[in-house]
């Protein structure tokens, strides 16, 4: 496969995003693709309970949030068609019962961030107007300013925005609707722009799209009364009596300190505290049992000069508020389920591969019941099915698929799968070095076919908490192998799935033992016969940039070239602009030692420095502020022409990551030909598109 054909396979593909299940047995997986005219992704729903997937939405808008009743009804946010051929500017609520078409439940301003369904009752999250104590002043409230043009934000905490979008200026809520008012089946008064439907012959539909057929349903939202704060998280029992909420908010010490609080469903009473927010540690909710009484919660050591991130399982008594650790000699960090009162399952990474591991709630430890050595899937979005959980599964080479375990013997079988098949390139191995303190480290290494030597690039990953052990479109190493590189693929210290040793290992030194492992996996790999030691580059994206940054100021003879995406330069400033309270608190400590910005004049290594203007994570004063230093301070800035080695691509509408279908080529392409020349010395030509 070319380089080109390698790209296109990996970015046309149909990409499974997650899936949806009940107790009653359906699953029901949501997916992407591509519109029909090739440049934006659509995201739809299939049917996979058979051997075959079955396309069951269709329109020329992407289905969003979703959820699967009991009696195998989904309810779905999705804009759609009006009368007068436009879309609306929200997406709307709709109901697919099992058999039949799709119905409109409901409007609202803003749309549908995440729909739950339990028993017969409607749980929704949305964002109202701060003045809104109900659906018609919100939507009075909105129109009232949007008539008035009004785009201003009036903030009064922190953060303003996240990631790659505005908070507010309204808030986000819950509200609660019951399904008795219009049944779970719902007769004739049909819409027909979005409907099941008999998939195509490659079993993903057809691009369709209808008019909406508006009609009432009777729904009617009630908002819940949250405590202060900005709503971060919330599960609901499967009852539908009660939910519990983490709010973050100010404290004394600590911008975004989280609570926990339950709010009674049905009852109209005040919200009770449950965990207290701490300006050192916080807790994240992970489930509620079936029986009602406790909820597993992680309990989140905060990162800073002194103490290193660490996640700590627990249960806590609902009744009392009283917390106990779970699975105390375990050391992962877990996502998890209950499968009955005092079961669970859980998922974590696990030494470059991942693990499903089951166990009592009061074991020392879980059991394994798949993963871990001698395969290399990773697993994520446990559903428990009665004695089976439904997962989807992925390895560096294998996209993402939807599969199902059973819980006595472990045994994986694979579901119908709505996502493209990809073929791999190469091959892939491991590679094993020891870091300066003695630490066995490890990495993937993907190769291409035939004998080599072949020019190698090195992969440093981000987070810094992550692992190369899973599928991502993003970071592909097919491409690169396709053109003829081996990819290095390492997991330094602070990579998890290695347990909390790895992560103190580099937490207060970001640039000390994560360097220095990745030096040395770097070296095992150049002393093998099919690897060119004198052909290599490095590249990352956010901490995996910080890296690359580092790299350049520190190893700059040992790459041809560096590329640095989404990347971190002055940790003070970037302390100070992203959406992270944490980060400026952690890193004033080190930041006088470990910051790459003092070490511009050092560089000597062509950069390619990628940066997208919608990132609040990194913000785009980090790729400035690099640009700029490599222009002004570097060893090799603007030449007596005005001309400069290093390049800067930049995006105007990306995030911190690149996800339109034009862009993720165009990226793949810019870094590719950066490669080309100053690896291989070939010069090749800018994608056209770029202009």
């Amino acid at each position: 496969m070319t380089t080109n054909d390698a790209v296109t396979a990996l970015l046309d593909a149909r990409r499974l995003q997650g899936l949806l299940t009940n107790q009653s047995g359906h699953v029901i997986a949501q997916y992407s693709f591509l519109n029909a005219e090739g440049n934006t992704y659509l995201s739809h729903l299939a049917d996979i309970g058979e051997d075959s997937p079955r396309r069951i939405t269709r329109g020329d808008q992407s289905i969003g949030a979703a959820a699967i009743s009991e009696a195998g009804t989904i309810y779905f946010a999705a804009k759609r068609t009006g009368e007068d051929g436009k879309d609306a500017q929200s997406p709307s609520l709709w109901a697919l019962p099992e058999s039949g078409e799709a119905r409109k439940l409901a409007d609202h301003d803003g749309g549908f961030s995440r729909i739950e369904v339990k028993s017969q009752s409607l749980i929704v999250q949305f964002p109202v107007h701060t003045w809104a104590a109900n659906e018609d002043e919100h939507q009075e409230f909105s129109e009232e300013r949007s008539e008035s043009k009004v785009s201003a934000i009036l903030h009064s905490g922190f953060p303003i925005r996240r990631w790659d979008h505005d908070l507010g200026p309204g808030r986000d809520t819950l509200a609660i609707a019951d399904l008795d008012t219009i049944g779970d089946e719902f007769g004739e008064d049909l819409s027909a722009d979005l409907t099941r439907e008999a998939a195509d012959s490659e079993a993903v539909g057809s691009v369709e799209s209808g008019t909406d057929a508006d009609s009432s349903t009777g729904l009617t939202f009630r908002y819940l009364p949250l405590p202060p704060g900005r709503l971060v998280d919330w599960a609901v029992d499967d009852e539908a009596r009660f939910v519990l909420v983490q709010v973050e908010k100010p404290i004394p010490g600590q911008l975004e300190a989280s609570e926990i609080w339950q709010i009674d469903l049905h009852k109209h009473a005040a919200p009770r505290l449950l965990i207290e927010a701490a300006a050192d540690h916080g807790y994240g909710i992970d489930a509620i049992s079936p029986d009602r009484t406790r909820a597993l919660v992680t309990r989140e050591q905060f990162w800073t000069s002194t103490t290193n991130l660490s996640a700590t399982l627990m249960v806590l008594d609902l009744d009392t508020g009283s917390l106990n650790p779970v699975w105390p000699e375990a050391d992962h960090w877990f996502d998890l389920v209950w499968a009955d009162d005092s079961t669970i399952v859980a998922s974590a990474d696990d030494h470059g591969r991942g693990s499903v591991f089951i166990g009592d709630v009061n074991d020392e430890q879980p059991r394994r019941l798949v993963g871990g050595p001698g395969q290399k899937y990773t697993f994520a979005g446990l559903q428990v099915q009665g004695l089976t959980v439904v997962a989807t599964a992925s390895a560096i080479d294998v996209a993402p698929l939807s599969i199902a375990i059973d819980l006595v013997s472990g045994q994986i079988s694979e579901l119908a799968n709505p996502a493209t098949v990809i073929d791999g390139t190469g091959t892939l191995t491991e590679v094993a070095a020891v870091g300066d303190d003695g630490t066995a480290v490890r990495a993937w290494l993907a190769l291409p076919e035939g004998e080599g030597p072949f020019p190698l690039v090195v992969f440093a990953h981000g987070g810094p908490w992550g692992s190369w052990n899973s599928w991502t479109y993003r970071w592909n190493p097919g491409p690169f192998v396709s053109a003829g590189y081996a990819v290095l693929l390492p997991d330094p210290a602070i990579s998890t799935g290695y347990g909390q040793s790895m992560i103190d290992r580099g937490q207060q030194e970001l640039g000390g033992a994560p360097f220095t492992d990745i030096l040395a996996l770097t070296d095992a790999a150049i002393e093998r016969t099919d690897i060119d030691a004198e052909r290599t580059a490095l590249a990352g994206g956010s901490y995996g940039g910080y890296m690359a940054n580092w790299v350049a100021g520190h190893a700059s003879d040992r790459f041809a070239c560096i590329i640095t995406h989404a990347s971190l330069w002055n940790t003070t400033s970037m302390g100070r602009t992203t959406d992270n309270a944490s980060w400026d608190v952690a890193m004033r400590k080190q930041a006088g030692t470990y910051s790459p910005h003092l070490f511009a004049d050092r560089i000597e290594v062509p950069m390619l420095v990628i940066h997208g203007d919608k990132d609040y994570r990194v913000p785009i004063g980090q790729g400035q502020e690099l640009w700029y230093d490599l222009l002004t301070r570097s060893k090799t800035p603007l030449d007596a022409e005005g001309l400069t080695q290093h390049r800067f691509l930049y995006f105007p509408d990306e995030g911190h990551w690149v996800a339109g279908r034009g862009n993720a080529e165009v990226w793949y392409r810019t870094v590719l030909a950066f490669l080309d020349k100053h690896v291989l010395g070939i010069d090749a030509e800018r994608a056209r598109t770029l202009g």
